[in-house]
């Protein structure tokens, strides 16, 4: 069965008036195991996931000068699938409504099959979920657009920062799980792409048996390499915590832990970002999370372009999005505009620690033929996309 929720936020105070409107749909799974509590073996929980439709309820809100303006009433429905529920028949319906745009926040399974499908001409659709490089190089669905960034653009912005800050020996120690595995190899390729030097690669086993205690002892798994910098890569958090500080030799720890690269950050205290975090918190009582801010983007997007279109039809917009013309606010200190080739949104990424912005990516001195945030990511040449 699904379940539907619609927030409306009327921008007009003649409520009752004809008004046209623009729809935009937030598309979950009810029941998915991406949001459930993942507690440590103590009872921890370590990485507590929110949906991240607060973040497109914050942009609605933010609509009411545009929608004023327009005559449109800006309209968030928020659709949560059951397994039994067609994915390609709920996007339908969608498109059928006359949706400007949809939010897939849906496991990556539930995702493959309607990417083959042709999105219609008048309808956006946003990946707010998805890391992977595989949904930006290989499969490479031209419907879609990314307003997370990838894991690549994520470790090019950490190499940069390594880069300039003359770390240039990196041991990494990686975890096994599927999830490790693709920011693993995104992270060799910023090595490469930056002139850093692996100086080794550790797979670390979180285990207790004293059998595998050359896989689970931080000191072991950190000695006998020159090396400036630990690169962390651990999705599940529960030995990586363990790392910062108990490392053979004195080094800073960087990935996972230590300084960590985001898309949105808490703390960020520039470009407008206070004033954003204290909308956030204020409408969901909590801080805002990089897929929050990957949802409240998507929206913006699609409401910019209804401004500068001056209409919500569908065509129109989608159009001018996916354009050059598109320069989005994103409180980060250099308008984004989605890659041609890809799909994916160009925005700075930012460099934190638990508790503080500490860099802001692409870092001065890392050059570009035509945009300096093309130094993120796979950039056109290297791309198996094409518009």
């Amino acid at each position: 069965m699904i379940v539907r929720v619609v927030s409306l936020w009327l921008l007009l105070a003649a409520a009752a008036s004809a008004q046209d409107s623009a729809r935009i749909v937030y598309l979950g799974a009810a029941d998915d195991p991406h949001y459930e509590p993942r507690p440590a073996y103590t009872g921890l929980s370590l990485r507590e996931r929110k949906r991240p439709v607060d973040g497109a309820r914050v942009a609605i809100r933010s609509a009411r000068v545009p929608g004023r303006a327009l005559g449109l009433t800006f309209e968030l429905e928020e659709v949560l699938l059951d397994a039994s529920d067609s994915v390609a028949e709920a996007v339908d319906r969608a498109g059928d409504r006359g949706a400007l745009a949809i939010l897939f926040d849906l496991p990556a399974d539930r995702m493959k099959a309607l990417l083959e499908r042709e999105r219609p001409p008048g309808t956006l659709w946003f990946n707010i979920r998805h890391r992977a490089g595989g949904w930006r190089t290989g499969r490479c669905p031209p419907a879609l657009l990314h307003t997370l960034p990838s894991n690549g653009m994520l470790s090019d912005a950490l190499a940069q920062h390594l880069r300039g800050r003359g770390w240039d020996r990196v041991l990494m120690l990686r975890g096994k799980s599927p999830a490790d595995d693709e920011e693993a190899a995104a992270v060799r390729g910023s090595l490469a792409k930056f002139g850093l030097k692996l100086a080794d690669e550790r797979v670390f086993e979180l285990s207790n048996d004293p059998r595998q205690r050359d896989l689970n002892n931080i000191s072991l798994l950190t000695g006998g390499s020159r090396h400036d910098v630990v690169w962390l890569v651990d999705n599940a958090g529960e030995f990586g915590r363990y790392v910062p500080y108990a490392t053979y030799a004195a080094r800073p720890v960087v990935g996972s832990e230590g300084l960590t690269p985001h898309a949105w950050h808490w703390t960020f205290e520039r470009y407008g970002a206070p004033q954003l975090n204290q909308r956030f918190r204020r409408l969901a009582g909590r801080d805002m999370s990089s897929q929050d801010w990957a949802a409240w983007a998507a929206v913006r997007a699609v409401i910019e372009g209804v401004q500068r279109i001056g209409t919500a039809d569908g065509v129109a917009v989608a159009g001018f999005v996916r354009s050059d013309a598109l320069s989005l606010d994103l409180y980060k200190g250099a308008p984004g505009s989605f890659r041609p080739w890809n799909g994916q949104l160009r925005q700075p990424i930012l460099l934190a620690t638990h508790n503080a912005v500490i860099s802001l990516a692409p870092l001065e001195g890392f050059a570009h033929q035509t945009d300096t945030l093309d130094t993120l990511g796979i950039d056109r040449p290297e791309s198996g996309c094409r518009p």
